[in-house]
């Protein structure tokens, strides 16, 4: 994946934003008693408790459900693996949301109070750690649901699986599971705006000065070289694969 000095993804980022934000509104639907949800509105009305939403992930993805989530009126909890990175959501975000340490025993308690868990983890270039197994998705209530925007890397939910926009839900353990593998497919208008702005830069310099020279004068579109000639050439591509990792000095 093409990576910037700073550690950011720049060709993912768009996506991961438009998926993060649209995992809240097809969850909302889904909580929708017509749809086979709970029949909890996330952001409630006075009187009434908000629903609760846990976010496992604290990257692009999970900042832009939580700003969808927030903008509704639910109640959210995040959790990371990285202090650094709590600390940051939390400066951000001040009071709306509440911060917790990625560890098992954290996800479980939040899971199982939560009416919508949105997946969220991204390795870059590998599998997704299933970090959320099916004894905490059986503590959550009937009619809750799951969106796991991770199931393009294999999930981090052990029920998850695949689904297309045609039959985007099924229900395991009484809870309702979103699986789309391309949730930006389901708004390619924004979408495809939002990759043109950030791929034409690389995509000018690969016609402008070929493969070879590109990648060379770019760290950034080296990091995002997984095959060249037969041979793959990103580590982490290479053991999701099991395939021989070679390194391409250009």
């Amino acid at each position: 994946t093409i990576q910037l000095p700073n550690g950011s993804l720049p060709l993912l980022t768009p996506m991961s934003e438009v998926a993060g934000r649209v995992s809240v509104q097809v969850g909302a639907q889904c909580l929708q008693k017509h749809r086979g949800g709970k029949g909890i509105l996330l952001g409630g009305v006075p009187g009434v408790r908000r629903g609760r939403v846990t976010i496992v992930g604290g990257g692009v993805v999970g900042i832009n459900a939580a700003k969808m989530a927030i903008g509704l009126g639910a109640r959210v909890t995040i959790l990371d693996v990285a202090a650094s990175r709590l600390a940051y959501l939390d400066d951000i975000f001040k009071n709306d949301v509440d911060t917790l340490m990625s560890t098992p025993e954290n996800i479980a308690n939040a899971v199982s109070e939560s009416d919508l868990v949105i997946g969220a983890v991204l390795i870059a270039g590998a599998k997704a750690p299933c970090l959320v197994n099916r004894a905490m998705v059986k503590t959550m209530a009937p009619g809750s649901v799951i969106v796991d925007v991770a199931i393009d890397q294999g999930g981090c939910v052990e029920t998850i699986r695949p689904t297309t926009h045609d039959d985007p839900v099924y229900t395991d353990e009484g809870v309702i599971h979103y699986g789309v593998t391309n949730i930006p497919g389901d708004v390619p208008m924004t979408s495809t705006y939002a990759l043109t702005n950030v791929t034409l830069k690389y995509a000018m310099d690969l016609a402008n000065k070929g493969l070879e020279r590109a990648l060379k004068e770019s760290e950034a579109l080296r990091h995002g070289l997984n095959a060249y000639q037969g041979q793959v050439t990103h580590s982490a591509v290479a053991e999701a694969l099991n395939r021989q990792y070679v390194s391409m000095n250009f």
